[in-house]
């Protein structure tokens, strides 16, 4: 799109940082998007984050990035300068093309994004950086050294980044997010509805656990399960094989599914994100969150014990998760008080509004 400012959408939590593009699209800004066309290696279907933003008609550049927290896995390591060079190349020529239209980096954390915002930073690209979680991870501690403004969700994060350059907007919440919670919701007195989700790439072990406890589930409730498209572990394959009148799989969830499913739902069970904490609490669900054990600073942790504290939420941590405590959790969290939490609903505003302000 000649002569239109562009910018660079990178990072590892698509789902905020998509709902900022679309918006931006709309309102005259040319999107370009470094991601991971697929979730993991040796996979062969494409990734959640691939498929929405091809279907928001956002060009895609499909980033061979390596992590390098905690992980022994040659090609992971062997992929951290391939993902340097390759991220810089494609700058670089960005760069010569665009010219002054190139406006900025935008940044939503993770390690997919270090080599995308030190490249873009070696290049004169200015960078504006977005944390989602409570806590600062390794990859978001090394982007804020190199980024202009931190964008952040919770006011906690404010003591661990440079006071100078950071400002509190909140979470961008999606617009299918907003929609539920101004609509009512009568649950259904004869079947309550169970929302399985495990995040945007599924969650085998949640998947297999849910699996074995189906018979059991589906005599008390009517199950909704996003099981992930993942061709390695083929969860939604199995899941298929299972499907009964009160069982209901997607492999993925798009945005005005996933909202429809979640306003129907009593209990949600999940992975702890910080995406999916936010925003469960803003709508006030009743959850039980099952978090990743080995996220970067306990992580996934820190998210969770946020609704636990505010009474929405049960935790099963994924050592003791078993048929036999999953029902368990779920029948406790069925009991809890229904009460949204605090939290900013403006974040998508806040945050376009600092981006215009800093790359206009």
């Amino acid at each position: 799109m000649p002569n239109s400012p562009t910018l660079i959408f990178t990072g590892g939590h698509h789902t905020s940082a998509l709902a900022v593009a679309i918006t931006l699209q709309r309102q005259g800004w040319h999107i370009i998007w470094f991601g991971h066309r697929y979730s993991m290696w040796g996979d062969t279907s494409d990734s959640g984050e691939y498929r929405e933003v091809m279907a928001a008609k956002i060009k895609f550049v499909d980033l061979k990035a390596g992590k390098f927290h905690r992980t022994t896995n040659l090609r992971q390591l062997i992929l951290i300068p391939v993902g340097f060079i390759q991220a810089f190349i494609i700058l670089r020529q960005l760069k010569f093309r665009l010219k002054s239209d190139l406006k900025g980096i935008v940044s939503f954390g993770g390690y997919l994004a270090v080599p995308v915002v030190i490249t873009g930073w070696l290049l004169g690209i200015p960078v504006i950086t977005h944390e989602q979680t409570v806590t600062a991870g390794y990859a978001n501690r090394v982007i804020a050294l190199f980024a202009k403004k931190i964008a952040l969700s919770w006011p906690t994060s404010l003591a661990l980044y440079p006071k100078t350059k950071s400002f509190l907007t909140g979470l961008p919440l999606r617009p299918e997010i907003l929609r539920i919670k101004s609509s009512t919701h009568n649950p259904r007195a004869d079947l309550k509805t169970i929302l399985v989700i495990g995040g945007k790439q599924g969650a085998h072990t949640l998947n297999q656990v849910v699996f074995t406890s189906l018979p059991q589930l589906i005599t008390k409730y009517r199950i909704v399960h996003q099981t992930g498209s993942s061709s390695v572990h083929a969860d939604y394959q199995q899941a298929l094989s299972l499907q009964s009148p009160n069982y209901t799989p997607y492999d993925y969830l798009f945005p005005k599914e996933f909202a429809a499913a979640l306003a129907q739902a009593d209990v949600v069970v999940s992975r702890s994100g910080a995406h999916s904490v936010y925003e469960y609490g803003f709508l006030g669900k009743r959850c039980v969150l099952v978090p990743i054990p080995r996220s970067s600073h306990q992580e996934q942790m820190k998210n969770a014990q946020i609704l636990v504290n505010h009474g929405l939420a049960i935790l099963v941590p994924q050592d003791t998760l078993s048929p036999r405590s999953l029902l368990t959790a779920i029948h406790q969290a069925e009991k809890l008080t229904s009460a949204p939490l605090s939290i900013p609903a403006d974040g998508q505003e806040k945050l376009i509004q600092l981006i215009i302000q800093t790359f206009s």
